[in-house]
């Protein structure tokens, strides 16, 4: 009999503010990848492939905003280091800021952060990551009605509407949900990351969820190119968001600004944070990632176009970049696109 990898830890924050349906539906949510739906399907529980917790500044019970009781199962320095932790929507008044008043929650989602855990947040929630300085010159998201309280506080933070999940930060380990239901597009969305895609469809079966399609798909990976205060290096962004596919587009990039080739190498890195040939491949990379989730051409085909002729070496570009390989992430991304959108035309097949 094969091991079973040990369930992946999830911290859930908690705060007296906390919205207790958010708290607990994700606790449900994040108990259910592997042991439900074989349950409800087979008469059995499967192996529970996620252990939640509960955890607040201290262990010790307390009234949430709307009433219900809250225990804790741990405080800050007693809970394990968890692989992810989600930060549930939690009443603030729009536009004001929290300074202060949450910092033993910022000091210990920084702490654990950098022990490498996932920080995901829903709708509010997201404020608590404004407080831990994560957010700064990131993309982000939140409910609609607390877009000032993210841009008034914490300067630098880019708030996207258009998407129900934003990820973003080093390595891409913030994940933010804006409003609403899109917390179970959160949970989904961390379920296929980290477990499997067949888990996170077997999930939305159990609990009847829908997927909250706006704008992207909202299991892509998402990466943004923000323009830069360097006119000069804004105007070769521009250009290569149109080249990319031509044959040695950083060394075009290059005559493009009329730069010496050390002079705009470094002062591209200094706009930008990557060198002209990195940006050049993120490009790409974003672009054969969309084509993954949204067609089903051959991988031989999207690395050519997207400029690359070698196959192999796309193949061994992107999973050192993305951390799998194209095919993996066509099955675990769009796959389940177009799982969801055959479910609403199914007529009975419970595949």
């Amino acid at each position: 009999m094969a091991n079973t990898p040990e369930p992946l830890k999830v911290a859930i924050v908690a705060v007296p503010e906390v919205t207790a349906s958010t708290l607990f539906g994700m606790f449900d949510l994040f108990s259910s990848p592997g042991r439900d739906y074989q349950f409800i399907t087979r008469g059995i529980p499967g192996e529970q492939r996620m252990k939640p917790f509960i955890v607040a500044r201290q262990q010790q019970d307390f009234t949430a905003a709307n009433g219900i009781r809250v225990t804790p199962d741990h405080s800050f320095e007693t809970a394990p280091q968890p692989d992810i932790v989600c930060i549930p929507d939690f009443f603030v008044n729009p536009g004001d800021s929290v300074a202060g008043q949450y910092r033993p929650e910022a000091d210990w989602l920084k702490e654990v952060h950098a022990r490498g855990a996932v920080l995901a947040s829903a709708c509010s929630g997201a404020v608590l990551l404004g407080e831990t300085g994560l957010l700064a010159n990131c993309d982000a998201t939140i409910h609609w009605g607390y877009v000032k309280t993210l841009t008034n506080n914490y300067p630098g933070v880019k708030v996207s509407l258009n998407q129900s999940l934003v990820v973003s930060g080093t390595a891409q380990r913030l994940v933010m949900a804006g409003g609403g239901t899109s917390w179970q597009d959160l949970a989904l969305y961390l379920i296929a990351r980290y477990v499997g895609l067949k888990e996170a469809i077997e999930v939305a079966k159990t609990y009847m969820l829908e997927w909250h399609d706006l704008g992207q798909q909202p299991f892509a990976t998402l990466l943004s190119f923000r323009q830069t205060d360097d006119a000069l290096i804004n105007k070769c962004q521009a250009w290569v968001a149109d080249n990319y596919r031509n044959p040695s587009p950083a060394n075009a990039m290059a005559d493009v600004s009329g730069l010496t080739r050390r002079t705009f190498i470094r002062r591209f890195r200094d706009a930008t944070g990557m060198t002209p040939l990195d940006y050049v491949h993120a490009l790409r990379l974003e672009e054969a990632k969309q084509m993954l989730e949204t067609s089903d051409m051959s991988i031989e085909a999207i690395a050519n176009e997207v400029g690359y002729e070698d196959t192999s070496f796309f193949g061994r570009l992107f999973r050192r970049k993305i951390g799998v390989s194209p095919g993996e992430y066509r099955l675990r991304f769009g796959a389940l696109r177009r799982a969801s959108r055959a479910r609403d035309n199914a007529t009975g097949d419970p595949a």
